[in-house]
C-alpha cells in the first residue's frame, strides 16, 4: 500500500496518507491505456464534414446531347462524377467517431495512469485547495511554491470549486477539475497531478 506525504498550499509538509494499492498501485497495461486515449479522442471528433453525391450537385437536369451519332461518350447528366463540377464518389459524410469501452477496462486505464504518476513521483496529494477570491496572480504564485509553473499540471479536488477554477482558466500550463471527471488523458498529458486529501477519498470511493 503506498503511502505519501500530505502538503498544504506553502509547500509544508502536514502528514501522510495510505492510499489503496487497488487503485494507485497496479500493474500498467500499455494497450489498454492507449485504447482509453483513442476512445476519449475520437469522441471529441465532430465528424461534420461532408462532400455532395451527384444526387445533391445543383443542375443535370437535361441530357447533355443525344444518345447517338455524335461521336462522343454517352452522358446523361451534368452531375456525373466524371465530370468537373460533377459529385465525389466514396466522399465522407458526417458520422460520429465515437466509440466505447468495457466499463471495467476504463476504470483499469485510470488506476493505470494513477499507479504511473506515482511510481514516477509525479503525484503531489494536498491539504486542501482553494482562494478566497478567483486570482490568477494567486494560482501563479501557488504554482511556482511547488515548483510547477513551468510545466503542466493538473489540480483535482474533491468537488468543482469555482475560485480554483476561474484561477487557472488563463494558464495555459494549469486545469482544474473534480474528481467526478478524472480522465485518462488529462492525467497523462499533464507532467504533475495534485490531488486534495477528500479527492483521493472520492477516488477511493468510487473506484476501490
Amino acid at each position: 500500500m503506498p503511502t505519501l506525504a500530505v502538503y498544504d498550499m506553502n509547500n509544508s509538509k502536514v502528514g501522510d496518507i495510505e492510499l489503496s494499492a487497488e487503485i494507485f498501485d497496479v500493474e500498467i497495461n500499455e494497450a489498454l491505456v492507449h485504447q482509453a486515449v483513442v476512445m476519449q479522442l475520437a469522441s471529441r471528433r465532430l465528424g461534420t464534414h461532408a462532400t455532395k453525391t451527384r444526387g445533391m450537385v445543383r443542375g443535370g437536369g437535361r441530357k447533355p446531347w443525344r444518345q447517338k451519332g455524335t461521336g462522343r461518350a454517352r452522358a446523361g447528366s451534368r452531375r456525373s462524377p466524371l465530370w468537373r463540377g460533377g459529385g465525389t464518389i466514396f466522399g465522407p459524410h458526417p458520422r460520429s467517431y465515437a466509440f466505447t469501452m468495457p466499463r471495467k477496462q476504463r476504470r483499469l486505464a485510470l488506476k493505470c495512469v494513477l499507479t504511473d504518476k506515482i511510481k514516477n513521483q509525479n503525484l503531489i496529494v494536498l491539504e486542501d485547495l482553494n482562494f478566497d477570491e478567483p486570482k490568477t496572480k494567486k494560482f501563479v504564485e501557488f504554482q511556482k511554491t511547488f515548483g510547477v509553473d513551468k510545466c503542466k499540471a493538473l489540480f483535482i479536488t474533491r468537488e468543482i470549486i469555482d475560485n480554483v477554477v476561474r484561477s487557472s482558466n488563463n494558464l495555459q500550463n494549469a486545469k482544474a477539475i473534480s474528481a467526478l471527471q478524472l480522465n485518462v488523458y488529462d492525467i497523462l498529458n499533464c507532467e504533475k497531478l495534485f490531488l486534495t486529501k477528500d479527492a483521493v477519498e472520492k477516488i477511493q470511493e468510487v473506484y476501490a
